[in-house]
């Protein structure tokens, strides 16, 4: 067998990013032949990219983009299993790289993202790639591909441990009215509404919660006529902190959400309407969206 000189190591290194042990090993088991090194690897990462299938993936990193014309959107959450990891550049990379593929290609299963390639590898070989690099299990948790004949917009928060897109009725919206579509999708990020308007909450919730605040003011002591004031006070505070349109502009919270929209669409002589949203934060049980 040739000698594994530091040479090959170092060539073996700077083309798959393994560590020096694992190069040593891989260049001995396939008798100095950089190529069938890399193989070798590949193989091995696949391997213990399967040992760690039942391990446990909490951490990691949530991104959301959207294409230039704003008709096309991504969210996604990618795990990992430690903070460190979380915050290392290299994973972060393969994250932005997940993402741009379904932002150009649109893709519909996650069977179909981790075959379809990049450069000389499938999305599928650089995950096995990476995992036995970090010695994690990699997990892409969750991800949508949306779209619209209206305008989305992303915001992703420091850290990126949170993202939200939002999605209104007017295509190619001046420059002005894109910044405002951003700081929606912030303030859904940041205040958490759970609905755009109050008619979109299901008529059975309103009427629970306005039965819980009854019975709260009952309790309390307070005859029905009194009881039913205050429940219904309650419920207006309800609205204005479940429904995106009802809740204090986070730049100017002496204005509501629907104010700012409804001066931007008098302004500009233009219909601007809030569709939907959508909210990733990392490691939640259910993804929020209105």
């Amino acid at each position: 067998m040739p000698p594994v000189t530091p040479q090959l190591i170092k060539e073996l290194r700077e083309k798959t990013g393994a560590g020096f042990a694992d190069c040593k090993s891989a260049l001995e088991a396939a008798n100095g032949d950089v190529q069938a090194a890399i193989e070798y690897l590949r193989q091995r990462g696949a391997v213990l990219a399967a040992k760690r299938a039942d391990r446990v993936a909490r951490e990691g990193v949530v991104l959301a983009a959207t294409t230039p014309d704003g008709r096309k959107a991504v969210l996604l959450e990618l795990n990992c299993e430690t903070d460190f990891v979380a915050r290392n550049a290299e994973f972060l990379r393969f994250a932005e790289a997940i993402l741009q593929v379904l932002l150009e290609r649109g893709i519909g299963s996650e069977e179909e993202l981790w075959n379809s390639s990049l450069g000389e590898k499938t999305l599928g070989n650089l995950r096995d790639e990476m995992a036995a690099k970090i010695g994690e299990k990699l997990q892409l948790r969750r991800y949508q591909v949306l779209t619209t004949e209206g305008f989305f917009s992303a915001y992703v928060h420091a850290g990126s441990r949170l993202a939200a897109v939002v999605e209104v009725s007017l295509p190619e919206p001046p420059e002005e009215l894109r910044t405002l579509v951003r700081d929606l999708a912030m303030q859904v990020a940041a205040m958490q509404p759970q609905y755009v308007r109050r008619e979109d909450i299901p008529a059975e919730l309103v009427e629970r919660e306005l039965e819980l605040h009854r019975q709260q003011a009952l309790s309390e002591g307070k005859s029905p006529e009194v009881a039913e004031r205050i429940a219904r006070g309650r419920l207006e505070k309800f609205f204005q902190e479940s429904c995106l349109l009802e809740q204090a502009y986070i730049r100017d919270p002496n204005r509501t959400v629907a104010d700012v929209l409804q001066e931007a669409a008098q302004r500009f002589g233009l219909t601007l309407e809030v569709r939907r949203f959508w909210r990733y934060f990392l490691g939640e049980t259910e993804h929020g969206g209105g």
